[in-house]
């Protein structure tokens, strides 16, 4: 169990720098997001919003954000720095490469070697099995994102997992899902995790085979409700991981 400092910290510092991330995203993407039917009434495209507010407004974010490490220790401050980094770079990735999802599992998973470092001093091999699955199951999701907006994003010229997979993009995402169960499942090796933590990986499966299903005819609203049901899939992996230490 962490201390209730360091509780405290990371659960204000993932609020604050998700927070800074899509902030940073909807300047980055200002000029395109007016193109999209999903997000042309965001603030800065439907004029509710100034561009430059919005960058005041990441900087303000990431200062209280990086005044929170600054009561860990000095690896977690190293950390932090390439905390900033990849959310600062994730929103301009869809650019450049069709793996943009890729940096943004990266991104949201960060907080998770930084959390160890924070609690014992150093990033052992169970942090990095977290990262990874952390990684994988955000490339997942986050293709069904993307698969909403696919059809827009071809117009526009932007990139993305989904439409880097194309047809095969439903058996990408399964693959996906199945390595993160794997790796959750190689947690078993370095720590005691009993009944509940495995009833949790059950549901979280069970949840991704519903996924599957509401997409099968690839629908706009049935892929974004598959994102959104992944907030039940960390749920069912949280509890399962909560009960056990109860």
């Amino acid at each position: 169990m962490p201390s209730w400092h360091n509780l405290l910290v990371f659960t204000l510092g993932i609020v604050l720098m998700r927070s800074a991330g899509c902030v940073i995203n909807d300047y980055a993407d200002r000029k395109l997001d007016g193109h999209v039917k999903r997000t042309e009434e965001r603030p800065i495209p439907s004029g509710r919003v100034k561009a430059s507010e919005a960058l005041i407004l990441f900087a303000a974010l990431c200062v209280i954000a990086f005044l929170l490490v600054l009561s860990t220790n000095k690896l977690t401050i190293y950390l932090s720095v390439v905390a900033l980094l990849l959310a600062a770079s994730y929103p301009f990735m869809k650019r450049y490469t069709h793996l943009p999802q890729v940096v943004l599992g990266a991104a949201f998973g960060w907080g998770i070697p930084m959390a160890f470092a924070a609690e014992i001093g150093e990033v052992p091999n169970i942090a990095w099995l977290v990262f990874c699955a952390n990684l994988v199951w955000t490339v997942a999701y986050d293709t069904y994102y993307a698969m909403v907006d696919r059809g827009d994003d071809i117009k526009i010229g932007v990139k993305s997992t989904a439409i880097l997979f194309a047809e095969a993009d439903k058996m990408m995402i399964g693959m996906m899902q199945g390595i993160t169960l794997f790796i959750l499942l190689l947690l078993v090796q370095h720590r005691e995790l009993g009944a509940s933590y495995y009833l949790g990986l059950v549901i979280a499966a069970g949840l991704f085979g519903y996924q599957q299903f509401i997409t099968r005819e690839r629908d706009r609203d049935a892929c974004f409700r598959a994102f959104l049901n992944n907030n039940w899939v960390g749920a069912a992996i949280f509890a399962g991981i909560a009960l056990n230490y109860l």
